[in-house]
């Protein structure tokens, strides 16, 4: 029976975790109210009551002699040196407030706390699991190495505005080394539609419009209306667009672009098609595109968003991190530290303080409240007000959202380790699985979108192996009500039929090929990614006006921000990143570590707000 090693408790004995790095088994678990949330280690044989460890790749040791026990703090997943200022635990009092506190280690939320603490600002980040990364980070089996989510890496090109990623790294002194992808994805589609996005953007004109030549007129018009914002929006330096001195700035220096992305901003990718493309077969291609971008069909996806991605694919490629996924989170976690700031792990935020009507800190699941200046939630919106926050009734404006908003579904995930003689030479690294009828593509379990990283890096997986990534949407609801028993029964079945529709459509003998099998469900990514019912994002109730109705990072709450996919501009990893990058100018200009003007500010986020009541 399968089991997925999110669902295997730890071990009593030691601590694992999900990168390279086991303590050792010298070391046990014990309960220290003192310890900042966390567990700490004491060595089963000490000498004189001081400790002399030998250093971890994954934290530093600090030793209390007041105390006379050792302390352990997992600071930093790579920092070996880098130590608290004070020897007091971290939560104690106002003494140690910062400027900032991140709540989740994702991708949104770590480019926020790095790029404020490049600016100067002193930032925790607060992460509830081992490692960081959330969605994007990864864990370890019998040596392979699976990334938690998706594999397919946008904004980490080398060149324009929105190689967010790359820029991230680089603001901390971090590269990354990367592997091009020489395409997005195959598509496997009803009526044995086969299209493969290569990375040359030609290339894959010329392979689309080969299928339907009848087209090739409206196909060429609708994604250049894609290029048209994409080009937009890379000529811009991208910050805050809560920030009036930026936003003015850059339209001044850039007004017909600026007016661009103005025009398109309530627009649905959908109806910019329908007005090129009359072949429904051709649309219907167009919502699986948009699918993989936003978990809606193309009538539903902000034409922007669609936009970003369909173009970045070929403009900056799509690139895989050397070593997996998760590397991008610990290179960020690494840099934030070196520039001083910090990250903690094992720490459960259950609240966020308010005072006065203002966020002021958080209060974690041991007890210890922490002080800032400023709370930023990299949780979703229905965690941080539904959960974080304890408040009688939502703030108007998230009441808004919530209406307009619904959770998108979650994702069944299936991790294999399989023998690499059954994949086909020259196997593409990405596919999407659509097999009978275009009315599936939104269904629970209707589509199935399959990653294969070690066809890139063959490094993340033993010799002789492959590892194979497959997700399909599903919801929470499916998983409930059953008992334990039931429920591993239930993985097993679901997850061979998702496995069995693969060997049938791609790789023959796949079943018999598989060496290791790890099942996630919806209520496996709600546990360990802390995210209401497992969603990975808000998704339209109707049909939204484009972006109109997205929420920016600012909040009702006066001191709180939210960054992340339930913020501007929506899901995917260009967007999460851009959001980090806005929230944290936006917090920078509050601090006053860019610049403000509070008369300014004020009309804006009124004007802002205005527009978001038109969607």
């Amino acid at each position: 029976m399968s089991t997925s090693i999110f669902e295997t408790p730890l071990p009593k004995s030691d601590l694992f975790l999900c990168s390279n790095s086991l303590l050792s088994q010298n070391y046990k678990l014990f309960d220290n109210s003192r310890s900042f949330g966390l567990k700490s280690l004491r060595p089963r044989c000490q000498k004189d009551g001081l400790l002399y460890p030998k250093p971890l790749n994954f934290g530093f040791c600090r030793v209390s002699r007041r105390k006379r026990k050792p302390n352990f703090v997992l600071n930093s997943v790579l920092s070996v040196d880098k130590e608290l200022e004070s020897d007091e635990s971290v939560g104690l009092g106002r003494s140690r407030e910062y400027d900032a506190i991140v709540i989740g280690s994702g991708i949104g939320g770590l480019v926020a706390a790095t790029q404020l603490a490049v600016k100067g600002a002193k930032v925790l980040v607060l992460e509830k699991y081992l490692i960081p990364g959330g969605s994007s980070g990864y864990y370890e089996r019998d040596g392979f190495t699976f990334d938690v989510g998706s594999s397919v890496m946008f904004g980490f090109s080398d060149k324009g505005n929105l190689n967010l990623i790359t820029q991230a790294l680089a603001a901390v002194g971090c590269k990354m080394e990367v592997i091009p992808d020489p395409s997005t994805v195959h598509f496997h589609l009803p009526s044995n539609l086969s299209v493969l996005v290569h990375r040359e953007y030609n290339e894959f004109f010329s392979e689309l419009t080969s299928k339907f030549p009848h087209e090739k007129e409206g196909i060429f018009k609708f994604y250049g209306e894609c290029w048209k914002i994409f080009n937009a929006l890379n000529s811009l330096e991208l910050k805050s667009l809560e920030e009036p001195i930026y936003l003015f700035g850059q339209f001044f220096k850039k007004p017909m672009e600026c007016l661009t992305l103005a025009y398109y901003l309530p627009q649905n990718a959908g109806d910019i098609a329908r007005k090129f493309i009359k072949d429904p077969e051709v649309l219907s291609f167009i919502d699986a595109e948009c699918f993989i971008v936003s978990t809606v069909n193309a009538l539903k996806t902000p034409m922007i968003n669609a936009s970003m991605v369909l173009c970045d694919r070929h403009y900056g490629g799509i690139n895989y991190p050397v070593g997996g996924v998760g590397g991008i989170a610990k290179s960020l976690a690494k840099g934030l530290v070196d520039q001083g700031s910090e990250i903690q792990y094992k720490a459960n935020v259950k609240s966020i303080i308010v005072e006065n009507g203002k966020a002021v800190g958080v209060r974690l699941a041991n007890g210890n409240e922490i002080f800032a200046k400023n709370i930023i939630s990299n949780a979703t919106r229905w965690d941080t007000f539904g959960k974080l926050l304890k408040q009688d009734e939502l703030p108007k404006e998230e009441e808004n959202f919530q209406k307009l908003y619904i959770k998108a579904p979650s994702f069944l995930s299936i991790h294999l380790g399989v023998k690499s003689d059954v994949l086909p030479p020259d196997t593409d690294c990405h596919h999407f699985v659509l097999e009978d009828d275009w009315s599936n593509l939104e269904v629970p379990y209707g589509s199935i979108f399959l990653s294969i990283p070690t066809v890139l890096d063959s490094s993340l997986a033993p010799e002789g192996n492959h590892i194979l990534h497959i997700f399909t949407t599903s919801s929470i609801e499916d998983w409930q009500g059953m008992s334990q028993k039931d429920y591993e029964k239930k993985k097993e079945l679901v997850a061979d039929e998702i496995i069995s529709r693969l060997e049938k459509k791609l790789f023959p003998g796949l079943q018999s090929s598989i060496v290791l099998k790890e099942v996630g469900t919806p209520k496996t990514h709600r546990r360990y990614l802390a995210r209401d019912s497992g969603t990975y994002g808000p998704m339209p109730q109707g049909t939204p006006k484009g972006l109109l109705g997205m929420p920016f990072n600012t909040t009702a709450i006066d001191g709180l921000y939210c960054v992340g996919d339930s913020c501007f501009p929506g899901q995917g990893v260009i967007a999460v990143a851009f959001s980090g990058v806005m929230c944290a100018h936006r917090v920078a200009a509050d601090l006053g570590l860019e610049q403000k003007s509070p008369i300014l500010d004020a009309a804006l986020l009124r004007l802002l707000g205005w527009f978001r009541t038109l969607a």
